[in-house]
């Protein structure tokens, strides 16, 4: 044992425990070296006066595993704790850890932890580090190791055999040219040595290759062409609903909205299914590559994952922005409408009381008049003033409706202003007009005395009782917009309690007739000239009675529009009532499953197959749901229609639902490729079941947030507990950073489950590298440096060896012959590591 120095220890020992690591992923195997194994240690414990039963049981207390030691080496170990808890344990393995490393020997991915919590397979890998360093290690045959010594047997048997270079017990017999000649050389009669061609083995290398590299080129292809279709539709979208040009009409609003709905129901759900097959495509050609031992696929510029789900939600960022702008467009309009019907109302009604009023301002009957006549033109004059202010309010309102107007950007301002503008002008003349004729008759009032009380009477009493049957007439004919139960009840109200103002207006009406009867009977008792009509006031007894007529017609009809408008909202309440019901199903369901899914994509609950077929069956259920999605798409359009705003009955919007349901299609979809992907990774690095179950319960536990993925600091510790030697030293930092480029290529910062499983099952997995390819090449080359177009087609299908001839370039080396390729540029092309 003398005789070797560490180095030499390392170098012999590594080859062998790579080869034995892939032994133990053999169950069969594994069974045949528990029982060796167990045997080996129990040769030396009953020395000791013991022994052990159970091979990864009875060595985790780490007491037997410290006594085997003491037997095989003879030399003593440090004194072992006695305690029975878990710290004890782990103190006495680490202790005989620590001898087997000052032996010089190297313990790769092996704990003091996995000891003690009973991992076999680490228990079985340091007996066999043991065993090599303790037995195997110290035979010697003349002056040989027996490793050596049997290295050197096979390659003077197989040294007369074309083809056949043993260098080594593992690389050197890959191709099985080895095995054949050394069965050929101790029996003849079983192989025909001479049929048997490593120019096939390697021209099936290379059509492997070949045909692994031409498939992922059509995956690229199709990548690019789907994100450049997918993102020029995103680009052609995003200006239309960023346009925010208003209509003038509520109908082209509405067109602009049902256009917006057929977007959302027709143009944008493929798109969405495009970008989740995108993304699907991305990632399986990420797998297909990583398992083929290539380089990662990276986007031509503006093409990458990130940059379409950048692109899509600015999109659906305008998108929303785009709805809600609609929404408050149709609601300002329908005000607008309601508020333009409501200024011609009241400026029609002005209009009409205004007329001839100016006209009548500026008479000078008062200077021919007697002073009668003037004491009844002063006296209408003070009715005519009371009148003009009990219209000063409905002037204001008109203002005030004009300036909203204005306000909210009506299309029609400038007639309204200009209307407005006249009404305004007009009334200042009248009110100038006023004052002048009044002080006019205030001048001649000195030579008036007469008066009729009884006229002035009626005026005074005539006039604010026609100013309020005028206001009642507009207040029954004045439209209304409601939204609720609510405000219609508080219009009924108000209405019933004008009702029950009319048997006091009918007497007020009533007295006034009774006025103008004691007038006339004064005219006819006392036959006074008053040419018929009264001096004071325009207002008729005639026109009293009809305005009241109106009045009392349009009760009815202001009950009936009352009426409908309470029948239309309980029928808006009952479709409130209905979408909140179910929008209170399905959102929660869909939170619910989402959850589900995330459980299902971490438990380890059967095979990858059953977890597929667990998740395709959750698909399929989700995708029935569809229908109740479809429905309460009928019931939100029906919402829509009847223009309501809101919904006290639920606290989900459409938009709400159909988000969630976009991201539950999505993260189903994203699941079930996550899960495929592990298949194939499993299938190509032949995988058990239980070493993916014990991967996914590594990546498990060190994923605290349970977010399906591992940041770098979570990654570090979970390489450590499986004995990476990663220490906070630059040397450890720098081989972390190795590894994080390899789980991490695209940088984002998150190591995947699949990443997780790739680097784990890298180290042993028999893939192709670019030398392999290159020697095979070179076979089919005969040691060539070179290789012709000829013997390509000849050893190569027909679509195969063109497309290596398609891509070689011209070998320019001094030993090169017209039409020679360079095979070696084109291997470490296929690979990466230069350009193809």
């Amino acid at each position: 044992m003398d005789h070797y120095d560490s180095q030499q220890t390392n170098d012999y020992m590594q080859p062998e425990e790579d080869w034995d690591r892939d032994l133990l992923l053999d169950p069969a195997w594994e069974k045949q070296q528990r029982k060796t194994f167990t045997a080996w240690c129990n040769s030396h414990l009953r020395k000791a006066g013991t022994q052990i039963e159970n091979i990864e049981e009875d060595f985790r207390d780490g007491l037997k595993l410290m006594l085997l030691l003491e037997v095989i080496s003879g030399e003593r170990l440090a004194k072992p704790e006695r305690g029975k808890m878990r710290v004890h344990k782990i103190s006495n393995v680490n202790k005989a850890l620590d001898f087997i490393a000052s032996k010089g020997v190297k313990l790769v991915s092996i704990g003091a932890e996995e000891i003690v919590d009973g991992n076999v397979k680490m228990t079985l890998g340091m007996i066999w580090t043991i065993i090599l360093r303790f037995a195997i290690q110290d035979i010697s045959v003349e002056e040989t190791s027996a490793k050596e010594g049997l290295l050197l047997w096979c390659q003077r048997k197989t040294a007369p055999y074309k083809n056949v270079n043993i260098q080594n017990f593992h690389i050197s017999w890959k191709d099985g040219l080895g095995f054949c000649a050394l069965i050929h050389r101790h029996r003849p009669e079983l192989i025909d040595y001479g049929k048997l061609r490593k120019a096939e083995t390697a021209a099936n290398r290379i059509c492997k290759v070949l045909a692994v590299n031409q498939e992922n080129e059509q995956l690229m292809e199709d990548y690019e062409k789907l994100a450049s279709d997918l993102l020029e539709w995103i680009r052609r979208t995003i200006p239309w609903l960023e346009n925010r040009v208003p209509e003038n009409t509520m109908h082209a609003m509405q067109q602009k909205l049902e256009d917006f709905r057929d977007y959302r129901r027709l143009h944008k759900p493929p798109k969405v299914q495009e970008k989740c097959q995108l993304e699907i495509n991305f990632n399986t050609l990420q797998t297909k590559l990583r398992l083929s031992n290539r380089p990662a696929f990276m986007p031509s510029e503006g093409r990458m994952v990130s940059d379409i789900n950048n692109a899509w939600g600015c999109l659906e960022q305008v998108e929303k922005g785009y709805e809600e702008w609609l929404l408050n467009e149709i609601r300002r309009l329908e005000r607008l409408d309601h508020l333009a019907e409501k200024f011609r109302q009241k400026a029609s009604i002005h209009e009409a009381w205004t007329d001839g009023k100016e006209a009548m301002l500026r008479q000078k009957d008062y200077e021919t008049a007697t002073l009668s006549e003037i004491k009844a033109l002063l006296k209408k004059h003070e009715a005519f003033e009371s009148d003009l202010a009990a219209h000063q309010d409905r002037v204001e309102q008109i203002a005030a409706i004009a300036q909203e107007l204005n306000e909210l950007d009506y299309y029609d301002s400038p007639s309204v202003n200009a209307r407005c503008q006249k009404i305004c002008d007009q009334w200042d003349n009248l009110g100038a007009l006023t004052q002048k004729r009044r002080e006019a008759l205030e001048r001649t009032e000195k030579l008036l005395e007469t008066i009729d009380q009884l006229y002035l009477e009626y005026a005074k009493r005539a006039a604010p009782f026609n100013n309020w049957m005028e206001g009642a007439m507009e207040d029954l004919q004045d439209t209304f917009i409601v939204h609720t139960i609510e405000e219609i009840q508080g219009l009924t109200t108000a209405h019933e309690q004008f009702k029950a103002t009319l048997p006091d207006a009918d007497k007020e009406r009533l007295a006034i007739l009774g006025i103008h009867n004691e007038v006339s009977k004064i005219v006819q008792t006392y036959h006074v000239n008053m040419a018929g009509t009264n001096p004071y006031t325009t207002i008729t007894p005639q026109e009293i009675n009809g305005k009241w007529d109106h009045v009392r017609q349009l009760v009815p009809r202001r009950d009936q529009a009352l009426t409908e408008e309470h029948a239309r909202q309980q029928h808006n309440e009952r479709l409130r009532k209905q979408f909140g019901a179910q929008a209170n199903v399905i959102g929660p369901w869909i939170q619910t499953k989402m959850e589900e899914i995330g459980r299902i994509s971490i438990e380890m609950h059967g095979t990858l197959e059953d977890q597929l077929s667990h998740l395709r069956q959750y698909e399929k259920s989700i995708v029935n749901y569809k229908p109740k999605i479809d429905q309460l798409e009928g019931d939100h359009q029906l919402i829509q229609e009847a223009l309501i705003f809101d919904n006290k009955h639920t606290n989900y919007t459409m938009e709400h639902i159909r988000v969630g349901w976009e991201q539950l299609l999505t993260t189903i979809a994203r699941t079930i490729n996550e899960v495929e992907n592990q298949i194939l990774t499993r299938d190509a690095k032949g995988i058990s079941q239980e070493q993916m179950n014990e991967f996914r319960a590594s990546f498990n536990h060190f994923d605290r947030d349970h977010s399906g993925t591992l940041g770098p600091e979570e990654f570090k510790a979970c390489l450590i507990s499986l004995g990476y030697d990663i220490g906070n030293d630059p040397q450890g930092e720098a081989e972390f950073a190795r590894i994080m480029s390899i789980v991490d290529p695209n940088r984002l910062g998150v190591v995947t489950f699949q990443a997780f499983i790739d680097f784990m099952s890298r180290e042993t997995a028999d893939t192709d590298t670019a030398d392999q390819v290159m020697a095979s090449f070179k076979i089919l080359a005969g040691d060539k440096n070179y290789i012709t177009m000829d013997e390509l087609r000849r050893e190569l299908p027909p679509d195969q060896a063109e497309y290596c001839i398609a891509r070689m370039a011209p070998y320019t080396g001094p030993d090169s012959v017209p039409g020679a390729l360079d095979y070696m540029s084109f291997s470490t092309a296929l690979y990466g590591e230069s350009d193809l």
